[in-house]
């Protein structure tokens, strides 16, 4: 999903693990790695290429 148009970033603090793709402003599909076994590269970061599934957590204004 990172390759889709559009921006989507990994999120910070509470929300770290999670995903931000932009939808119609300023809304945003909220998801996270739905796999039993994330894939962790060697900076500790989740490796997003090697992520098979994912948990739509929900569209939401993540500014409010």
């Amino acid at each position: 999903m990172r390759n889709l148009p559009g921006r989507c970033h990994e999120l910070r603090g509470d929300r770290a693990g999670q995903l931000s793709l932009d939808l119609d402003h300023p809304y945003r599909l909220i998801f996270e790695p739905a796999d039993e076994t994330i894939p962790i590269k060697p900076d500790g970061g989740i490796d997003w290429k090697k992520i098979t599934a994912i948990k739509i957590i929900g569209v939401e204004d993540t500014h409010e």
